[in-house]
């Protein structure tokens, strides 16, 4: 998603009122807006998704409390541990990763406002198991494009950290891939693709270079003039 698609999808999830029929009388199908907001709690699942590439299970647990089965936040360090504790390690990558400030001023203002939770996204008090459902509610109240899900953040944090010009190494640490599938998924949005080739391929020969091989046949380069 592009930043604007994420903007605007938050701010469906936050605004949206769960709509139910005025009157109870059975021909009367006119629908009013209630106070409740059915899809706040996705607001925070998309900024934690977004700016921690993090998966689905490991959003959905994230906690301020740790426990067993929950994926701790360290609000005073400014670190996730993104693997459930007690769980044991696979082939799914879920590394301790610092906290960017902006995310984690969400967080502890979250925390502020409800201490007692153990989770940051709760539906009714209770934690989420899956928001696909509510995610698809989301996509096409905000009216985006087909073929955007929950999975989609962590596409969108590994191409904007590309975009950004983030150090590949660095940015497969962060997110919890390896440097090939980063590089072979997301690299060609990095500023600096191709540009070492880009660079070369119009750079001068040297005195000695003037000259090249195409197909075995040696073929001398012109100083000047045209082709």
């Amino acid at each position: 998603m592009t930043r604007s698609d994420a903007a605007k999808l938050i701010w469906t999830c936050w605004r949206h009122r769960e709509m139910q029929k005025g009157s109870r009388r059975r021909s009367d199908e006119i629908k009013v807006a209630t106070s409740k907001r059915p899809l706040r709690h996705l607001a925070r699942f998309i900024l934690l998704g977004i700016y921690s590439g993090t998966r689905a299970g490991a959003i959905a647990a994230a906690s301020p409390i740790p426990a067993l089965g929950r994926s701790y936040v360290d609000l005073e360090r400014g670190r996730y541990y993104r693997l459930k504790q007690g769980a044991a390690k696979t082939n799914k990558r879920q590394p301790t990763v610092p906290i960017p400030l902006r995310l984690l001023a969400h967080l502890r203002r979250w925390h502020r406002i409800d201490p007692e939770a153990k989770h940051f996204v709760e539906y009714n008090g209770k934690p989420v198991s899956s928001v696909k459902t509510a995610f698809r509610t989301a996509v096409r109240l905000a009216e985006l494009g087909p073929g955007i899900s929950p999975h989609t953040l962590r596409h969108t944090a590994a191409t904007w950290l590309m975009q950004r010009g983030a150090d590949p190494w660095q940015a497969a640490g962060y997110l919890g891939m390896s440097l090939q599938v980063l590089l072979n998924t997301y690299g060609h949005h990095h500023p600096d693709y191709l540009s070492d080739a880009v660079e070369k391929i119009g750079k001068r020969g040297t005195a000695g270079e003037r000259r090249t091989h195409v197909s075995g046949a040696v073929i001398p380069i012109k100083r000047s003039g045209s082709l």
